[in-house]
């Protein structure tokens, strides 16, 4: 059986209700038992040095996470690729490239977009791209996107993202929720980055962070928010926040968490009187941009129509049913634990020279 991930979510999470439901997640649940001795078994092995780990040349930085979906891994990619660049090193980003049809999924393309100057590496194979970047492109430090689980490249350093809106993915490992794998793995991780703190209370915080503690006690903890800093759309002309507050905002996303992109909207001051979610790494049809074509034309006509970078760079619609199409453009910014998380960066740079 498939399920739409509107859906999905929804079963998971437990909004669906009913006998259906309650059976179909029973079914779930049955199906994460294998899945998670699968993971463990793995996780085992390669603890063991039973699977083999392969060590490249220069230092390798992981940014992963425990769940699927977002957790906003992308920011944080452009946060460490830019300190090293600061640092004055030639950085390659590696990834899997999960979600791509035909060519560069979408944070392929958003950090190209934002990190002219960082090639981004992607295909099945993460050793050879390693080896691919330092050999015929120099690179001194390289990036390996949603990488905690992908345990064949050895790294120096996993940084580890927890979604403070959705930390444990309801509690379950995949299928039945979407835990990769247990939370207990947080113990391999070398910092750990709480993000979207601003989207929870601050009870609900402390709780997070005491659990994070327990379970990992020997792992630097950071706290994050994914921080607005403008409108962009496809011509690269900017716009400020604020125009978001100055009339009714309708918005559409498909990525892996968004209702943390309505909350986002909603923290700056937005009106929103309509929101569209497609499944996460969608691949926009001639249909779906009719779709939503006619859906931006049912819209007020002082209605500012947005969307995330991910989607627009894949879209590259200057307008949708007459209207401009604006992006928001979301950085990485550190509340709490900003010098472990630069010590943290530095380490790698000392053990690898």
């Amino acid at each position: 059986m498939t399920y739409s991930a509107d859906y999905f979510r929804a079963l998971v999470g437990g909004q669906a209700r009913g006998l259906g439901p309650g059976l179909q997640r029973l079914g779930l649940q049955l199906l994460s038992t294998p899945y998670g001795w699968a993971a463990a078994l793995r996780n085992w092995l390669y603890t063991k040095r039973w699977k083999r780990s392969y060590r490249v040349a220069v230092p390798v930085v992981s940014v992963g996470n425990l769940t699927l979906g977002g957790t906003g891994k992308t920011p944080c990619v452009e946060y460490v690729a830019r300190f090293y660049r600061r640092e004055g090193l030639r950085v390659a980003i590696l990834s899997r490239g999960y979600g791509s049809v035909g060519g560069r999924n979408d944070e392929a393309l958003v950090l190209e977009e934002n990190l002219p100057d960082v090639p981004h590496l992607q295909g099945p194979d993460r050793v050879v791209l390693a080896r691919t970047a330092i050999e015929e492109l120099e690179s001194e430090v390289l990036i390996l996107d949603d990488g905690f689980q992908h345990r064949r490249l050895r790294r120096d350093l996993d940084l580890v993202l927890v979604d403070a809106t959705n930390p444990w993915g309801h509690g379950h490992l995949f299928p039945r929720g979407l835990l990769r794998e247990p939370p207990r793995s947080l113990r391999r991780a070398g910092a750990i980055l709480l993000t979207r703190c601003d989207q929870v209370d601050e009870a609900a915080l402390r709780s997070l962070r005491e659990t994070v503690q327990n379970v990992a006690p020997n792992v630097a903890i950071v706290e994050t928010t994914h921080r607005p800093v403008e409108m962009i759309n496809s011509e690269r002309l900017t716009a400020l926040l604020n125009e978001l507050c100055r009339g009714p905002v309708a918005a559409f996303c498909g990525i892996g968490n968004p209702d943390a992109f309505r909350k986002t909207l909603q923290n700056l001051g937005a009106s929103l009187e309509a929101f569209r979610a497609f499944p996460d790494h969608h691949d926009y049809t001639r249909v779906d941009v009719e779709s939503l074509r006619a859906w931006a034309g049912q819209q007020a006509k002082d209605c500012v129509i947005v969307t995330t970078q991910k989607d627009l760079v894949k879209l590259r619609l200057a307008k949708v049913g007459g209207r401009p199409l604006w992006a928001l453009q979301i950085c990485l910014h550190v509340e709490v634990g900003q010098a472990a998380l630069d010590r943290k960066l530095q380490e790698v740079l000392r053990a690898g020279s």
